[in-house]
């Protein structure tokens, strides 16, 4: 026998409200980084990374962002077009290049900084830090245990 057919309720099932809490979220910091700076969110992410951490290649960058090879790579070109970023050679490995900021990056690193903590603030407060911070432990709990999973 068949059992009874399920139903779902899109809008209280947990992976879509993750994901469109994300893209609202994501939304926001796009046009706050697009209008001002003419970044897009990937192109902010890889130059977060390089300037949290000086250089890296672009195989650490994809691992780092969660972000798929193509849109690191078109990241990468863009930034490097816009002389954010340059390449260099990897000693230790000749098919890779250490990508690091130009000072023109850095330069448009450290405006966007102090922005990009403020929109962070914001988030927070409409949570409250302590909620701000469960929800961040919760995350971090299900990206560890759907890592597992996958």
């Amino acid at each position: 026998r068949l059992m009874p057919t399920q139903k779902l309720k899109l809008s209280a099932f947990l992976p879509y409200q993750l994901s469109i809490t994300s893209n609202a979220v994501s939304d926001l910091i796009a046009r706050a980084y697009r209008g001002k700076f003419a970044l897009k969110v990937p192109e902010w992410r890889v130059m977060a990374l390089l300037g949290e951490g000086d250089v890296a290649t672009q195989r650490e960058l994809v691992a780092a962002t969660a972000m798929d090879k193509v849109t690191v790579n078109r990241a990468c070109k863009a930034l490097e077009d816009r002389r954010l970023i340059s390449r260099v050679p990897n000693m230790s490995d000749g098919r890779s290049h250490h990508l690091a900021l130009t000072p023109a990056g850095r330069d448009l690193y450290d405006q966007i900084v102090p922005e990009a903590l403020a929109l962070e603030a914001e988030l927070e407060k409409i949570l409250g830090s302590g909620e701000a911070k469960m929800l961040e432990a919760m995350l971090a709990q299900l990206r560890q245990r759907v890592a597992v999973l996958g």
